[in-house]
């Protein structure tokens, strides 16, 4: 099992508590069955004809189906083993607040400690920092094209941290972005745009920290989801891209995601040598975030994350806590430089996806993972 006992997996089953303390887990339970946590923070795959052959590598099975988060695979099929759960908002904004500071504390406790094999990935926005703030001994890293928005926020939020001698600038040019895009696309399956894009920075990032001596790369996934970082999130129910008819209800909407977004993300890590820490995704900091009023999601000035920046001002600089940041494929500019890439290859844009075409043409062939059907 990973991330946590398979007993105590079986137990948060058994008493239907879908936040049981973890970091979250996938494996086998102590009766063979499969199981996924209710988040998906670790991706799991069965053989298609064989649901009690699983791992966490699907380039280790023939055909890979991937189990869906919070579920349960048997013989009979998939069940439903737990379901988000869906508090009322928290009344008082203070402690609303609190929670989110304190359940942050009790994430950042709960990473296992004692080796000094912990890396951070520190892009300079809020959830990076805060990241960073819970382990005061571990490098920093960025990535991205020279001169990019990502790296000058970065040092210049590690400057106001007081970490700047901490931090390690990986500069990407077209041939470390290549062959970064192969890699997440063998380890992933995927070579649409928006996927290799999102994660070469951090395959970039783990390569070398791996190559410096760290094993564990800590991370900020799963804030943007958690707390209303996304604008579509900020302009519901207005915004067309989601069906949500209130801000709180698209937060719910997005965080439904995230195993699709985090299997990619631990994958690709995985597969540059580093496994992946997230505090921000700890079941403590889950439910605190669901927790929140829409007011602490986004203020009514339009600004998002309100909760998380409110909480963050105790362990960072307020500059660096209310910092505006676009998105790891714009800041790190491995998005334009990809379809720049691709372009020059002879992929057209007008002919459709190409930059997917390009990677994969670079990458040949890929694992074939294979969502779920009812025959399965």
């Amino acid at each position: 099992m990973q991330g946590f006992d398979a007993d105590l997996v079986a137990r948060a089953l058994r008493e239907d508590d879908p936040l049981p303390g973890t970091h979250g887990f996938a494996g086998t339970l102590p009766d063979g069955r499969p199981v996924r946590d209710v988040l998906g923070r670790y991706p799991l795959f069965t053989e298609r004809d064989d649901h009690e052959v699983a791992s966490a590598d699907p380039a280790a099975l023939d055909t890979p189906v991937r189990l869906p988060a919070g579920t349960v695979r048997s013989a009979d099929g998939d069940e439903r083993g737990w379901s988000l759960p869906d508090p009322p908002p928290t009344p008082d904004g203070r402690r609303a607040v609190r929670d989110v500071r304190d359940a942050i504390a009790e994430s950042v406790a709960a990473v296992p400690s004692g080796r000094d094999d912990l890396a951070v990935a520190f892009s300079g926005g809020v959830d990076s920092a805060v990241v960073a703030a819970g382990f005061p001994r571990a490098p920093l890293y960025v990535a991205g094209v020279p001169g990019s928005p990502d790296i000058e926020a970065a040092r210049e939020a590690a400057r106001l941290c007081d970490r700047a001698d901490d931090l390690t600038v990986v500069e990407l040019d077209h041939a470390a972005i290549r062959d970064h895009a192969v890699s997440v696309a063998r380890a992933t399956g995927r070579t649409n745009a928006m996927d290799v894009a999102i994660a070469v920075p951090l395959v970039a990032v783990a390569r070398r920290a791996c190559e410096d001596g760290y094993g564990r790369l800590a991370v900020g996934q799963g804030a943007d989801e958690l707390f209303g970082g996304y604008d579509k999130v900020a302009r519901a129910p207005e915004d067309p891209r989601l069906s949500a008819g209130t801000v709180r209800d698209a937060v719910r909407e997005v965080v439904t995601g995230l195993p699709d977004q985090l299997e990619r993300d631990v994958l690709a890590l995985r597969a540059a040598g580093a496994e992946p820490v997230a505090p921000l995704l700890h079941d403590a900091v889950v439910r605190a975030a669901l927790g929140l009023p829409e007011r602490l999601l986004v203020s009514e000035r339009g600004e998002r994350k309100v909760a998380l920046r409110r909480a963050a001002r105790s362990l960072v600089p307020d500059r660096v806590a209310f910092r505006g940041k676009r998105a790891a494929q714009y800041g790190s500019r491995v998005a334009r430089e990809l379809d720049r890439l691709a372009r020059e290859a002879g992929f057209e844009r007008s002919e459709g996806a190409h930059v997917a075409r390009f990677v994969g043409d670079r990458a040949g062939s890929v694992p074939d993972i294979r969502r779920p059907s009812r025959s399965d």
